[in-house]
């Protein structure tokens, strides 16, 4: 093999990984598998999509080695194939809000426009847990929070926050998190806590970013 074979060599197996997440859907399936381990029934319904068509993007993903597998019985579980993807995803998101301008444009009118207060950082929400000065809701899918959460959290997925606000003294501020700066699950929880008399604000990002972060992780029920 000379120079000329080992570049164009070099830079075919570069393009599989384009070739892979050159589709939305199989970047949302990669957001969603930066939360934990699911089944391809699980991905399908979390991506609105059909299982057939869910399982063919995971394969694509699995051919470029962005994913892995394992069987648990007759269910086939995918994970992503290490933090490097992790942070291959994260990296790929920020360069696309800093170079496109119709990710900010998103950011704006939807997250930015309902953050009447700031977010909070990791590093403020970790001095208030220490402190016990506040309440932190998980308001992922239940299977989420149970694969890693927040230590001190507590899980209120999102459909089951307006029963739950009953039992909240309303002297309590609330800080709720989700999947990422991009999850429109902590927005929502974060509008539905203040018309109902809360403080509220939202992590400035979410489960991924803290793990990446090297900070204490929870697993399993609270």
């Amino acid at each position: 093999m000379d120079g000329r074979d080992a570049k164009d060599t070099l830079y075919e197996q570069f393009a599989r990984i384009g070739k892979a997440v050159a589709n939305p859907k199989r970047i949302e399936l990669l957001d969603l598998l930066a939360q934990g381990e699911r089944s391809v029934e699980d991905l399908a319904r979390g991506a609105a999509m059909g299982v057939t068509n869910a399982s063919n993007h995971l394969q694509t993903l699995r051919q470029a080695r962005l994913v892995e597998t394992r069987k648990e019985g007759t269910r086939v579980l995918y994970r992503l194939a290490g933090d490097g993807v992790l942070r291959f995803y994260i990296e790929l998101r920020d360069l696309a809000r800093s170079r496109l301008a119709e990710v900010g444009e998103v950011v704006r009118d939807y997250f930015l426009a309902r953050d009447a207060l700031e977010t909070v950082t990791r590093d403020e929400l970790l001095r208030l847990v220490k402190h016990g000065d506040v309440a932190v809701f998980d308001v992922r899918p239940r299977e989420e929070f149970d694969q890693g959460h927040i230590p001190g959290a507590v899980s209120v997925p999102l459909d089951e926050l307006t029963a739950r606000l009953r039992t909240l003294p309303k002297r309590t501020e609330v800080v709720a998190y989700c999947r990422g700066p991009y999850c429109v699950l902590a927005p929502q929880a974060v509008e539905l806590l203040r018309s109902g008399g809360f403080r509220a604000r939202r992590l400035e990002d979410g489960m991924p970013e803290w793990r990446l972060a090297g900070l204490p992780v929870a697993v399993g029920q609270a």
